[in-house]
């Protein structure tokens, strides 16, 4: 008798396992018929080039989107909130889509107009997984246009946070000051090449003509693009704060000043070329700083986490409605896998609220009719109904919100630079001052040169161009290892941490896997096969979990039931087979003890899966780096039943806490900095958002960094946690590198101080130092930080 053999293959579209003959087309093998179908599609507009540039490029489709889901966008008030340009021919609109990932997404995309050609121009920012469209509304709306992204694995996120919404950029007014710097700097280092060479007698009137030209051209430096500087060195006065930028401010005025007199007097050519020098490399690290921080974020809310719409259930029919619309007394319809956007009162059907982004409890909770339930949830049972009883903006999850706002206690430190600064500050002074005395006692006409001199020749822009050059590069090389920091500050922060503290769910465990282990009878194939078919009938996360655990198959069960929240049974090859709770399959009540799911057949307990987080592959290594040099803490919202295991995991002195709610974790981490502790906390939720704030340094785990994390001063994409140890000695790094920078720039300027003091500097060797000066800074920044990052293989 022959022996079937199901074997195991990969599907063409998406690379997931799939059985093999079981959904074939073109002779190519599928893993459900939504890839089968996303292929056809390719296939019949000759798009298959798609296939040739990565392996298994796409998405699987095995959970289909619901027919209706982007009903809203039929909604005229919505889509004017979305789009950016709209006239009688075509409408402009971007949309994030977080499936793109790599350059098969970029070839099929900018070529949607050969599958619709309602599309008349698809252009992909890769890096921000963002897609611009431009189509033809009259042949595809922007509905159709939602779902044929969707239907080929492409499925667009719209937010609330995208109605109205504006997403950081670089200023343009900075570009322009950076541009305008750029362009008189050039001209005027070339209109100088004269002065610097020396001209015959007969050619004075040349020399005049690139003074004064070199002087109508500084203006617009002066007057325009050092604004920047000015605008911070007020500030900083405002507060009775020195600021690194306030010398600079002064330096650029006296350069000026000193070169209109020398120009008007007709005694040199003025330091022109300095001046417009200055201003231009200061803005380069400023636009460069600015750009790193182009690709996130920071400040995102709970809109961001929010969907564009809901809908709303009126006369018996299906109205999907816009979040600010919803009003108290409204009746939403909530399906499967969708968030609760308001607080409500359930009315029909049975609730299973997944609320581990809001409280860290990683199992959902059961609710029955007449319960309400908080806005931040996630439905993963089946359609419900919920009675509004507060509107959007005064739900449970905004005040959460607005709470963690009311914590930012603004600067969390000042840099050291600026400590830095005021000390140089002072020394110049006190340099100059002396000179001034000396020169006024022995010969006054060297007073003013020589003093404006120094102040030309000391300005600390050096210092500047250091921070801003390796604070740049350092970010740059944390983003490439996907920590994005919301500003440079927090890289000195993060190298003073003395205390680092964690949450457990989602933090250092993940919350797509678990450790799952059978207790109880020994199980044969059939039976394996037969749970793992009447799991995959559920919904429920300990269902899909178990289907991961077992895998799929497709045997078929009849007669299946479902207790929401308690259990599941149906027969499969004739015998009744029951997963669920002790209570469900025994009858008895549930015991503490951890995450169980009982078997039963034909009524009969066969014992049960227990259920442990799943702690992320490279935890066991870190927390061992890490609690060599560091007190270590976790806190979780999560129950003790794994106490035992994380402490053996973390370390017999790491402080381990669990039950926490928000304010606990607040609390302690306010504990740790009352007595005198800089404190990192590292959390992904919500309900971490509070301490996040609190602490020196917040980082948010993110599974995916474009999608919603809380307020923090960075964000960690959670595959590369296990470099958390790197990062922090990288960041240590960054103070040594500016130092030693500093100290070049110091050499750099007791050169040009030892003729600035004697009144014989001259515009040749200012034209000289200086750019030397800003270029070694440059090169010595970006070898050492490059250097250490290498070292430290990141």
């Amino acid at each position: 008798m022959p022996t079937v053999v199901n074997r195991q293959t990969k599907c063409y579209h998406c690379g997931e396992d799939c059985e093999e003959g079981k959904i074939v087309l073109a002779e190519k093998q599928f893993c459900c018929e939504g890839c089968k179908t996303v292929f056809q599609i390719l296939n019949e507009n000759g798009l298959c080039d798609y296939y040739d540039l990565n392996n298994n490029p796409g998405q699987s489709l095995r959970v289909q989107v619901r027919k209706d889901k982007f009903s809203f966008l039929d909604d005229e008030k919505i889509i004017g909130q979305l789009i950016q340009f709209r006239n009688e021919g075509q409408i402009h609109i971007t949309l994030y889509l977080p499936h793109i990932h790599c350059s098969s997404c970029l070839y099929l995309l900018e070529h949607l107009n050969k599958i619709n050609p309602g599309v008349i121009k698809t252009t992909v920012n890769f890096t921000r997984k963002e897609l611009s469209v431009i189509f033809d509304h009259k042949k595809i709306s922007l509905r159709q246009l939602a779902e044929l992204l969707t239907s080929i694995g492409y499925e667009p996120y719209i937010s609330l946070n995208n109605l109205g919404g504006k997403k950081p950029r670089v200023p343009r007014t900075l570009i322009y000051q950076l541009g305008v710097a750029g362009f008189c700097f050039a001209n005027i280092m070339l209109l100088s090449f004269p002065e610097y060479l020396g001209l015959e007698a007969a050619e004075k009137h040349l020399q005049y003509a690139f003074r004064y030209i070199n002087l109508v051209l500084a203006l617009p430096v002066l007057l325009f693009s050092a604004l920047p500087f000015y605008e911070s060195a007020w500030k900083s006065l405002q507060h009775k704060f020195l600021n690194i930028d306030a010398p600079i401010v002064l330096a650029i005025w006296v350069t000026f000043f000193r070169s209109v007199v020398e120009v008007f007097t007709d005694t040199g050519g003025g330091y022109f070329d300095s001046f417009s020098g200055i201003v231009f490399f200061m803005l380069i690290g400023r636009v460069l700083q600015d750009k790193t921080y182009q690709q996130l974020s920071f400040e995102r809310d709970y809109t961001s986490y929010f969907p564009i719409a809901v809908t709303v259930l009126k006369e018996e029919k299906e109205v999907p409605t816009a979040l600010p619309d919803i009003k108290p007394g409204d009746t939403l319809l909530i399906h499967n896998e969708e968030l609760v956007p308001a607080d409500g009162i359930l009315t029909r059907g049975k609730a299973f609220i997944d609320y581990s982004f809001v409280t860290g409890e990683s199992l959902p909770v059961l609710k029955e009719m007449g319960e309400i339930i908080y806005a931040g949830g996630k439905q993963t049972g089946g359609n419900m109904e919920l009675l509004v009883v507060k509107e959007v903006s005064q739900s449970y999850l905004t005040k959460l919100w607005n709470k963690d706002e009311g914590k930012i206690t603004g600067e969390k430190g000042q840099s050291f630079v600026h400590l830095l600064s005021q000390y140089f500050t002072y020394i110049v002074l006190a340099i100059a001052l002396a000179t001034a005395a000396y020169w006024y006692f022995n010969d006054q006409s060297r007073l003013w040169p020589a003093v404006t001199a120094i102040l030309i020749i000391a300005c600390p822009c050096a210092l500047l161009l250091s921070n801003s050059f390796t604070n740049g590069n350092i970010l740059r090389i944390l983003s490439r290892n996907k920590l994005y920091l919301r500003n440079a500050q927090t890289i000195e922060e993060l190298a003073m941490v003395n205390h680092i503290v964690f949450d457990k769910t989602g933090t250092l465990t993940t919350t797509r896997q678990h450790d799952i282990v059978f207790e109880g009878e020994p199980l044969n194939g059939e039976a394996i096969h037969a749970i793992a078919a009447l799991a995959a009938q559920s919904s429920h996360p300990l269902s899909k979990g178990l289907v991961r655990h077992l895998g799929r198959n497709k045997l078929t069960v009849q007669a299946f039931r479902e207790e929401t929240g308690r259990g599941i049974e149906g027969f499969i090859n004739g015998d009744l087979y029951a997963l669920g709770s002790r209570e469900f399959i025994t009858g008895q009540a549930n015991q503490t003890g951890g995450t169980r799911v009982y078997i039963a057949r034909e009524g009969r307990c066969l014992g049960y899966f227990s259920f442990k987080n799943h702690y992320r592959n490279d935890v066991n290594h870190l927390l061992g780096e890490l609690r060599g040099n560091y007190p270590l803490a976790v806190i979780s919202g999560d129950n003790a039943a794994e106490r035992m295991s994380l402490q053996q995991l973390a370390g017999k002195n790491t402080t381990l806490l669990f039950n926490q709610q928000p304010h606990d974790k607040l609390a302690f981490i306010s504990a740790l900095q009352e007595n005198g502790k800089k404190v990192m906390m590292v959390g992904d939720g919500l309900n971490d958002a509070i301490a996040m704030q609190q602490a020196n340094v917040g980082i948010a785990m993110a599974e995916d960094t474009n999608t919603f994390t809380p307020a923090s001063d960075g964000i960690l994409e959670s595959t590369q946690l296990g470099k958390l140890h790197k990062f922090i000695q990288l960041c240590k790094a960054n103070k040594q590198i500016v130092l030693a920078s500093f100290v070049m720039s110091i050499v750099y300027n007791i050169i040009g101080l030892y003729f600035a003091v004697q009144g014989n500097l001259s515009p040749l060797i200012a034209a000289i130092l200086m750019p030397s000066s800003s270029l070694s800074i440059i090169l010595l920044t970006y070898g050492s930080s490059s250097a250490v990052a290498k070292w430290l293989r990141l």
